[in-house]
């Protein structure tokens, strides 16, 4: 009763990367509330699928093992979730901000009458007065998420109803185990106890998911384009860029919003958010909502011809000059050296 529950989504066989990030934040907020903190996974062919979450500090996984399970469809899932969370009745309920997430999270809340909080990149427990009441509530969720189109930040809170529902975008947390050797309790669930004849009536026939072609959150190395650089032909200098040094192209909002670049490569508040060991800043001035997402790079260079632009504050290294200059002469070089 009363603990941090995590619905985690399967991606090939494993738990999502979203998922562990999501247990390694949910393991931080149970012990700032001293409880306990559980995992939910369906699907099938999960054997020893809570092998993986025990490390991320999970101490009840609770596994729904059934053909019907797979591939997902809303209705078994919602059913299953739904009489579970009546059952362990838990405080807070976090999803990715996935697909999957999107489409499960607001059915549960809805049926619990909960609320929920979309796109979240941040999460905190903390109490909050209502002046009205002279009522202090305690240890809530501090559910954080960019508004506006990213031009402030809000802080939403759920006092009265249970569970603390939100969607957490993919990347903003961290994915860290919490101790290689820590051990739950694994609880299979009778998955014909929850569903009903009529969760059971859409079924897949046929399914097909095209890979995504861009891999900006696992690269090690990012050459990200701002509106700086202006234009779109200007833009593939980036490419060739990149190409040279075994990178991926990112870009800032203001630049997919001109047409630079797709809306899968943008980085910041409203786009992916990236930890690579090095980050090229080019041509982008450095607003609060695109830092948001890549301010935990290990290394960041800036090259902008702007000195007091506010991306210099939290690089590294800046070069001082016109993109369309210095990019050219970085491959050169590298090349070079290369040799």
């Amino acid at each position: 009763m009363n603990n941090v529950s995590v619905i985690c989504e399967i991606e090939e066989g494993k738990i999502a990367d979203v998922s562990l990030e999501l247990m390694t934040k949910g393991r931080s907020l149970a012990n700032d509330l001293k409880c306990k903190l559980e995992a939910v996974v369906l699907g099938h062919n999960l054997d020893g699928i809570e092998k993986e979450l025990f490390p991320f500090g999970a101490d009840m996984v609770y596994v729904g093992d059934d053909e019907r399970l797979d591939p997902y469809t809303t209705l078994p899932f919602t059913s299953i979730i739904v009489e579970l969370f009546r059952e362990t009745k838990p405080q807070i309920a976090l999803l990715g901000a996935t697909t999957l997430g999107r489409d499960l999270g607001p059915r549960i809340s809805s049926a619990l009458q909960s609320g929920l909080t979309a796109d979240c990149t941040a999460l905190e427990i903390g109490d909050h007065y209502v002046k009205k009441e002279d009522k202090t509530y305690k240890d809530l969720l501090y559910q954080i998420r960019p508004a506006f189109g990213g031009n402030i930040v809000a802080t939403i809170i759920n006092p009265d109803h249970r569970p603390q529902m939100a969607t957490v975008r993919e990347g903003v947390m961290k994915k860290e185990e919490y101790d290689k050797s820590y051990k739950g309790t694994l609880r299979k669930l009778d998955v014909d106890k929850y569903l009903k004849p009529e969760d059971l009536v859409v079924k897949v026939i046929e399914r097909h998911m095209e890979k995504s072609k861009v891999n900006i959150k696992n690269s090690s190395i990012i050459i990200s384009g701002g509106y700086g650089m202006g234009s779109k032909e200007n833009f593939d200098l980036l490419y060739q860029l990149a190409d040279t040094i075994g990178a991926e192209v990112g870009a800032s909002r203001a630049a997919v919003d001109a047409g630079y670049a797709e809306h899968e490569r943008q980085i910041g508040q409203t786009g992916v958010t990236v930890r690579p060991k090095l980050y090229i800043a080019c041509g982008i001035s450095g607003q609060i909502q695109h830092v948001a997402g890549m301010e935990d790079s290990s290394m960041i260079i800036a090259v902008n011809n702007d000195p007091n632009a506010p991306i210099n504050k939290i690089a590294d290294y800046v070069i001082a000059g016109d993109v369309l200059e210095v990019i050219p002469k970085m491959i050169r070089f590298y090349k070079q050296n290369t040799k």
